[in-house]
């Protein structure tokens, strides 16, 4: 997370063989419960995994290896769950390489996306041709459009195919007002 970047970035370092990185980086080793490598007892959540499978991305110099693992033991600082008990994405404040020496702070750019948990989105493929064939619509806008449950009734041949009223539309679901959008679209001009 963000409270820890630059001991993180430190620590990756290509110190000799035998330098002791959670020394160099200021990090506090804790013991596992389930494998050998010890914890960073800073890190608000800490993962033991097992590793299954090394994967070689290249031989060129910075190709790197995909690591997979199977998690055997999960430890998560309560200070970062909500009432829920589920993360909190502000109170854990992560960060994420983009590559080089850039990083990228989560919290900073936080939006939500409603999933289709309870009910089944109609798709994309089921809005009417003059909506899916829009020149206005982008692909997020599609997908909020066909994260309904089912049409509105009014919508056979009733949808404006008009590119100021798809504009309109557009404004409503840039606000995350789907139903406002639809609204919108069943103005015919």
């Amino acid at each position: 997370n963000y409270n820890m970047v630059q001991q993180m970035s430190l620590s990756s370092t290509e110190y000799p063989k035998g330098v002791n990185e959670f020394v160099k980086a200021g990090f506090t080793e804790i013991p596992s419960e389930k494998v050998k490598p010890p914890r960073v007892k800073e890190a608000p959540v800490q993962f033991e995994c097992k590793v299954n499978e090394v994967i070689a991305l290249g031989k060129e110099g910075g190709a790197g290896n995909l690591i997979v693992c199977e998690v055997v033991q999960l430890h998560i600082d309560e200070r970062v769950l909500d009432e829920n008990g589920s993360i909190d994405p502000v109170k854990i404040d992560a960060v994420s390489r983009m590559g080089g020496n850039w990083y990228s702070r989560a919290k900073d750019g936080l939006f939500e996306v409603p999933k289709p948990l309870r009910t089944l989105g109609i798709g994309i493929d089921a809005l009417p041709e003059a909506i899916r064939n829009s020149e206005i619509f982008s692909g997020n806008d599609l997908g909020m459009l066909g994260n309904i449950e089912a049409l509105p009734n009014w919508v056979k041949d009733k949808v404006s195919r008009d590119p100021l009223v798809h504009k309109t539309a557009q404004e409503k679901l840039k606000k995350g007002d789907v139903s406002g959008a639809w609204d919108v679209l069943k103005t015919k001009i």
